[in-house]
């Protein structure tokens, strides 16, 4: 189970799947990287030679930024947009969809469960219409 940008990547899948347990690397990222390092696409982690391992490594630290970089810079970024009050910034800020998704209904992954408010609903003794 090799440790590659921090992350030990799972030895029994090819190396194509594996790099994608690294934030920030998708499906074709991870082809780029591997055919930069001349890696073949199909060949499974625990096959992969210590100088094939060192060569990925080598890629993505020269070339992309994953993991805590790339999380520190997507916080900065947020942290920046809140700070000059734009649009999307609000949106961070009050924790709402900041992509035009509608929030009459749905939005409950954003907003969390609902909260229950006192006096809605149903009055005890009246009938229903």
């Amino acid at each position: 189970m090799p440790r590659i940008a921090g992350v030990d990547i799972p030895g029994n899948k090819h190396a194509l799947i594996s790099l994608q347990y690294i934030y920030g690397i998708g499906p074709t990222l991870s082809q780029r990287i591997l055919e930069k390092a001349g890696v073949a696409v199909d060949v499974k982690v625990n096959d992969l030679t210590e100088a094939e391992v060192n060569r990925i490594r080598e890629t993505i630290d020269k070339e992309y930024r994953v993991e805590g970089d790339l999380r520190k810079m997507t916080q900065l970024n947020i942290k920046r947009m809140i700070e000059i009050g734009s649009y999307r910034g609000m949106r961070h800020r009050f924790n709402l969809p900041a992509r035009g998704q509608r929030t009459k209904t749905n939005a409950r992954t954003k907003r969390g469960p609902r909260k229950t408010v006192a006096g809605r609903g149903q009055k005890r003794g009246m009938a229903k219409k």
